[in-house]
């Protein structure tokens, strides 16, 4: 039976567009990478080729930023992506490895109870009983394999990781080796392996991290969009590729219900409205762009099925209001004060403020 996965790797879901690059591609290519640093950046901003064909983008936002987080790709230094929830932080570090190498899979998730052993290496215990400490018995971790292979491993979420396991990785990024002392032997790094690592300061239990270990990375601040323009763009491409992949049809374009859950957040999130005219709380969460394309994704499942497949107003409130209240007390404040104060009086906006006043 043929089972349809859910969510492909960047490399697969890109797969026609990363083989065009690579044909139209005519600079140099450090070791080990399958396209150069410049067709890289293409790929992440998007563009068209020599041939016509169209790359869509995968950031939108400043392209230096991305010009600066390839080119340290390039040297010996890892790269730290940092920012606020909901940047893309976690996106960018998933295309870059698979426009770079072709493997976007090699993935640590950071949590608070990680191991060094999930970062080092581990051991298979049975055959370690039986045989003991052999090479077959260490069981690789996707730094180890990215290291043998010369590839990226993609690290999410570094400053959840406790700070005595976060340091482990300042020998592999120094030296470019890995010691075993059981085997009295080491892992060296092939040429082209690298780092990319993610963290944002606004989770709780963040472990910041030691002054040795920020100074084997280049950091790139990857900031909230700058215009409502460009966060509807990021939400509306977002959203078209959420639709294909689950084969959700989009009745009719939803611009219009994108705009409103942008302007939405972003006037909470700065705390006035666009107009300038009313200062309003924040809430306690971030409201961020992937939020706002969750809330849209939310909304578009409700239309198809439980509707007629037009997203309304009914459809998008109770996403906005699931990612404004986060604190039941004071987050249901801010919501109430901001549904009185601005939906209420803005023109064509009164669906959405029933249907919000309806479900807070």
């Amino acid at each position: 039976m043929t089972q349809t996965i859910l969510r492909q790797a960047a490399e697969q879901q890109f797969a026609q567009e990363i083989e065009e690059i690579k044909l139209q591609d005519k600079h140099a290519k450090p070791v080990s990478w399958q396209m150069s640093p410049n067709a890289v950046v293409t790929y992440l901003m998007g563009g068209t080729l020599n041939n016509g064909f169209e790359i869509t983008p995968k950031y939108i936002g400043n392209r230096r930023l991305m010009e600066i987080a390839v080119a340290t790709l390039t040297t010996d230094r890892a790269l730290l992506l940092y920012g606020l929830p909901g940047t893309a932080k976690s996106w960018v570090s998933e295309h870059l490895a698979a426009a770079i190498t072709g493997d976007s899979n090699l993935v640590i998730q950071g949590t608070a109870g990680i191991s060094e052993e999930a970062v080092r290496y581990g051991w298979n215990y049975a055959m370690l009983l039986s045989a003991g400490p052999v090479a077959e018995a260490i069981v690789e971790t996707p730094v180890m394999r990215a290291m043998k292979q010369g590839k990226i491993v993609r690290i999410e979420e570094l400053t959840r990781i406790g700070s005595d396991v976060q340091d482990s990785l300042i020998t592999i990024l120094s030296e470019k080796m890995l010691p075993v002392p059981e085997l009295n032997t080491q892992v060296q790094a092939v040429r082209g392996f690298n780092v990319i690592a993610t963290a944002n300061n606004r989770d709780k239990g963040v472990n910041e991290l030691s002054s040795a270990l920020k100074r084997r990375f280049n950091t790139v601040i990857l900031p909230v969009p700058s215009s409502m323009e460009e966060e509807v763009d990021i939400v509306q491409q977002r959203v078209s590729s959420f639709s294909r992949a689950i084969e959700l049809p989009i009745q009719k374009p939803v611009t219009e219900e994108i705009k409103r859950i942008v302007t939405i957040f972003r006037e909470l999130r700065n705390g006035v409205s666009l107009d300038g005219k009313t200062k309003l709380k924040s809430p306690s969460g971030t409201l961020s762009t992937a939020e706002a394309i969750s809330v849209m994704n939310s909304g578009l499942a409700l239309a198809y099925h439980f509707g007629d497949g037009l997203v309304k107003a009914d459809d998008i409130a109770s996403g906005v209001i699931g990612a404004v209240v986060k604190d039941p007390v004071q987050d249901k404040i801010v919501m109430q004060e901001y549904m009185e104060t601005v939906l209420k009086q803005r023109d064509g906006w009164k669906d959405i403020y029933r249907a919000c006043r309806d479900i807070i």
